[in-house]
């Protein structure tokens, strides 16, 4: 399977993400990473890489907290998740997807440890949190691993359909019934978040997966873009007859047209190869929770929200 991979950043630089127009730092951190080849980077050869047998990974994180903790927090999620996976995943005899899904899952509680425990050895940090959305490609799927609310879309045949599900106070309105996704999009409540990597000493991690065919793209965003533009726009744009960079360049430019409120992260990978299939009209897409073997790790979902007051200010935003 050949995977193209390409992460938008400031314009003569791919090092970094858009800060937006409103805010004066950027919180938000990103992966791209051959885990194959051990190439976590943004070079020519990461960026259009053909998917080893160990696999592929990106990341999106989204820090919160005040000062420099959200760009703290960001930062170890990312490393943490590529090192755990160089270490344990690459490590593993066995390459199976029940093994990389579960790898990748625990890769993120091992971040959120790691983030928690550093907030109580440094008060000044104390509070800090990121959201994490981490993608595994292995074979012809994709694995995903969600605490908060940054996004994953999978976009074919010009429809996007979203792969992750927010663990936000807004979307447990939704699933209950008290809110529609509209009213939701306009409440002044949105930004408010049921969980993040670093706040509490466990999370729950939603582990999703996807299988892809040829000719579909992945979007990896943070919600400085997810929370401008809305997901048809996004597949308009990703669909585009366009190279990657202008595309990515094209779906920031439309966030900040529309006042560039937060730092605007986005990942694109377009799909090809002589390994995929191509689309079926009835093919299922969508978040779809992947059922690990090892009962005592298999996602728990976040419960819905019942009415109570969030009571973590930590995860507003």
């Amino acid at each position: 399977m050949h995977a193209i991979l390409l992460v938008r950043a400031v314009p003569g630089s791919l090092n970094k993400t858009d800060v937006g127009r409103t805010r004066d730092h950027n919180e938000d951190c990103f992966i791209v990473a051959d885990l194959s080849r051990n190439n976590a980077s943004l070079q020519p050869e990461v960026r259009d890489h053909e998917v080893g047998p160990k696999g592929s990974l990106f990341m999106v994180a989204d820090g919160m907290g005040g000062a420099a903790s959200g760009e703290v927090a960001s930062d170890m999620a990312t490393k943490t998740v590529f090192n755990h996976m160089m270490t344990e995943w690459i490590n593993d005899k066995e390459s199976t997807p029940q093994q990389f899904a579960y790898r990748l899952k625990e890769a993120v509680e091992k971040a959120n440890q790691q983030i928690h425990q550093f907030a109580k050895d440094h008060p000044e940090n104390r509070g800090m949190g990121t959201t994490t959305t981490a993608v595994g490609v292995l074979s012809s799927h994709v694995y995903l691993s969600q605490v908060g609310d940054s996004r994953c879309y999978l976009v074919r045949g010009g429809v996007a359909i979203q792969l992750t599900k927010d663990q936000s106070l807004m979307q447990r309105l939704v699933d209950a019934g008290e809110l529609t996704e509209e009213e939701a999009e306009k409440s002044e409540r949105r930004n408010i978040i049921l969980q993040a990597l670093g706040p509490d000493p466990k999370v729950r991690v939603d582990l999703t997966h996807q299988e892809v065919r040829k000719g579909d793209a992945i979007v990896l965003c943070s919600d400085g873009l997810s929370g401008q533009v809305k997901k048809d726009e996004i597949a308009r744009i990703v669909s585009a007859d366009k190279e990657l960079m202008q595309v990515c360049a094209d779906l920031i430019e439309l966030a900040n047209q529309r006042g560039g409120p937060d730092n605007i992260t986005v990942i694109v990978a377009r799909f090809s190869g002589d390994g995929l299939g191509s689309a079926g009209d009835d093919e299922p897409a969508g978040h779809q929770v992947y059922p690990l073997l090892d009962t005592e790790s298999t996602t728990q979902p976040v419960p819905i929200y019942k009415g109570d007051p969030p009571k973590r200010s930590s995860t507003t935003r």
